[in-house]
């Protein structure tokens, strides 16, 4: 099966029929109230109660109610079920309940049900001190091929050009910015990433996560040692950049407040389930959800 996007039907399905049998192999930092937020991106944006506020195609929700100090004062979601019935039914399940900033009732407007064509969760975490995420993206991979191989007059060209002229474009999967070598090459990377920090940073807990485009990387170890603050993610985009030459998204790991795929959501774009993986060997293609197959 080639790339392509997830339909609306298909991304009902997949989060009412088969998205909640992963629910038990979740990672253990995903709770209902754990996250600061969860956070859905919609294929068509969805208007919201209040009149003259634009329609929505992102939102965030706190998992916690909060007073001025920011202290938790109530629980927006019950249980990882209310999660999962706000993902399923963003709109009806709208955990603003009655604010005039929530998603508008589609029984009351000339809008379908939204559906999550994204699903994430907030890095910034109640009950831990930090997540560390690293990105890898065979966007990144492809874009840094093409530059390598059309060097010669290829200065003036734009970076879809240049894709273009690489055959990258064309190649499997044709219409992507990336071919499936630069997607391999983004798993092998994530598993390179956890040697380093299994070996170079004595992490004991680590995580490569296949998101549909890519891999991110966790390190998640709990010891004090490993206090990853704003200015301790620059030294280590620097080190990973320059020192062991791994293609990171600096952007992603020097912002601790970002928000990352949920695992075991659908990336509706290339019709792949969002899953830790083992082995860099990996094949993407058997990410897909068998709704869909």
């Amino acid at each position: 099966m080639t790339w392509r996007h997830a339909t609306r039907e298909e991304i009902y399905t997949y989060y009412t029929e088969e998205f909640p049998r992963y629910l038990d192999d979740r990672p253990g930092f995903l709770t209902a109230t754990g996250p600061k937020q969860y956070a859905i991106a919609f294929g068509t944006a969805h208007p919201v109660r209040k009149d003259g506020v634009p329609d929505r195609d992102f939102i965030r929700r706190d998992t916690w109610r909060t007073n001025s100090a920011g202290q938790q004062v109530s629980p927006q979601f019950d249980s990882f079920d209310d999660v999962v019935g706000f993902i399923q039914h963003p709109a009806r399940n709208d955990p603003l309940a009655n604010s005039p900033f929530a998603l508008a009732d589609p029984d009351l407007v000339d809008s379908p049900d939204p559906r999550s064509h994204a699903v994430y969760y907030a890095l910034d975490n109640w009950d831990r001190p930090w997540i560390l995420l690293v990105d890898i993206d065979a966007k990144d991979i492809a874009r840094c091929r093409a530059r390598e191989t059309e060097s010669v007059g290829a200065t003036n060209l734009s970076e879809d050009e240049l894709l273009e002229q690489a055959g990258i474009m064309s190649a499997p999967p044709a219409g992507y910015p990336y071919a499936f070598e630069d997607l391999n090459r983004a798993i092998e990377y994530g598993f390179e990433l956890r040697e380093i920090f299994t070996t170079d940073f004595n992490a004991t807990e680590t995580l490569v996560m296949y998101t549909g485009q890519g891999v991110h990387v966790y390190l998640l170890d709990r010891d004090p040692a490993h206090y990853y603050d704003e200015q301790s993610r620059e030294v280590l985009n620097d080190l990973l950049l320059d020192h062991y030459d791994i293609p990171i998204d600096p952007v992603v790991t020097a912002d601790r407040r970002r928000v990352a795929r949920l695992p075991y959501s659908l990336h509706a774009e290339v019709c792949r389930v969002v899953q830790p993986i083992s082995d860099p060997n990996f094949d993407p293609r058997t990410a897909t959800p068998e709704v869909i197959e």
